[in-house]
């Protein structure tokens, strides 16, 4: 079998859709070494391609577009829907996958899209320009013609039938995974003395726009008992806005100032250690489609607090404490008792990693393949359309 994969996020390995494509390249590899790859890309992910090579048994072509000089959004558009198409079939690749929101609207070969997520369509703030707006309804009518489509989780799957009204049968969930590692002692001793952390701390890493809830967070902090302290990680807003507000100004408005520590940006090999150092993670989004920094925290032995939004009490298992949404006293007291009820904290560490043992890279490949197979298998019996 060949398969064609779109390669626009080759090399953007700080976004989610670029980390997937990596890994479900190397995944592949390991565990359907009999499956050809060939990835296509634009001309600036043939740049880092360059820097970031991919491996040696998989194929790369470059595909330009009349508008790569010319407009960037349109050299996009162009690539997605006509460029990578044709390169699939002239590469002779037996289907082409598209491993993010952006299905063509025909294609030549049969078709399979990874959609992680719906915001764009169901969280207004992210629903930007009308051009954006524009796009994404394009995208979202040629996915109702995709023949088969990945899921991240149940809750993605259940968004996508039911927004997207798409049969069941061509709808697949197919959990991602990480490649974080338990750290060792001392690199936590270590990351401790590097961001002088306190002790203890709970720990918040992600990003700050509105629908990660930091600001509830916050006001949360507020109602809680003890001496420990909230670390926030993460790249912090260049601009306070309603769409991305500074949490510094909200926990200085919320009287928690001197109880938060902000450590910026930390790099993913330093990841690890920061969260394994914590007492607990607490990660208050409303919407996820996967939910990665809550499993990063499971496999690293740490409990989770997390909401009953979307695919977060999926990836949070049995190893965390739910609330609502929005509710900052429910949140108050989950922060209370997994900093204060030892027996709470072990039995959820414990579970935390019996829970992350279920996700793996493999298990991603293999379930993906097995779609790649079906959907080969039902195009032999029926033509492409």
């Amino acid at each position: 079998m060949r398969v064609a994969i779109n390669a626009f996020f080759w090399g953007q390995t700080t976004t989610g859709s670029g980390q997937y494509l990596h890994h479900l390249v190397q995944a592949l590899r390991r565990v359907r070494p009999d499956i050809a790859l060939i990835l296509l890309g634009d001309t600036a992910a043939t740049r880092r391609a360059h820097t970031m090579p991919p491996p040696n048994d998989v194929g790369w072509r470059h595909v330009p577009t009349p508008f790569d000089t010319l407009h960037a959004n349109l050299a996009k558009l162009w690539f997605e829907q006509v460029g990578a198409p044709r390169a699939a079939l002239a590469v002779q690749a037996d289907l082409y996958h598209v491993p993010y929101f952006a299905p063509p609207w025909r294609a030549p070969l049969p078709v399979i899209a990874t959609i992680h997520d719906l915001i764009p369509l169901l969280l207004p703030a992210y629903r930007g320009s009308p051009l954006v707006r524009l796009y994404t309804a394009l995208v979202a009518r040629a996915a109702r013609r995709t023949p088969a489509i990945l899921a991240d989780s149940e809750a993605t799957r259940r968004d996508i039938l039911m927004h997207l009204r798409l049969p069941p049968t061509r709808v697949h969930t197919v959990y991602l995974a990480t490649d974080i590692q338990p750290p060792a002692v001392e690199a936590i001793a270590a990351i401790r003395a590097r961001y002088a952390l306190p002790e203890p701390y709970a720990l918040y890493l992600g990003g700050f726009d509105v629908r990660k809830r930091v600001p509830l967070l916050m006001r949360a902090l507020a109602h809680t008992t003890g001496d420990w302290s909230l670390v926030v990680a993460g790249r912090l807003p260049r601009q306070d806005t309603p769409f991305t507000p500074d949490p510094r100004r909200v926990a200085e408005e919320a009287g928690v100032a001197d109880r938060v520590h902000f450590c910026g940006f930390v790099p993913d090999e330093e990841k690890a250690a920061l969260i394994g150092g914590a007492r607990f993670f607490v990660f208050p989004s409303i919407y996820e489609g996967f939910g990665l920094p809550v499993l990063e925290a499971l496999t690293c032995g740490v409990p989770v607090i997390t909401t009953n939004a979307s695919s977060l009490p999926e990836i949070a298992g049995q190893a965390g404490l739910i609330v609502p949404p929005d509710d900052e006293r429910q949140l108050a007291n989950a922060l209370d008792r997994l900093m204060h009820d030892d027996t709470l904290h072990a039995r959820l560490a414990t579970a935390a990693r019996q829970h992350a043992a279920c996700f793996a890279w493999e298990k991603t490949a293999h379930e993906t393949a097995q779609v790649y197979a079906m959907l080969t298998k039902e195009t032999e019996r029926s033509p492409v359309l």
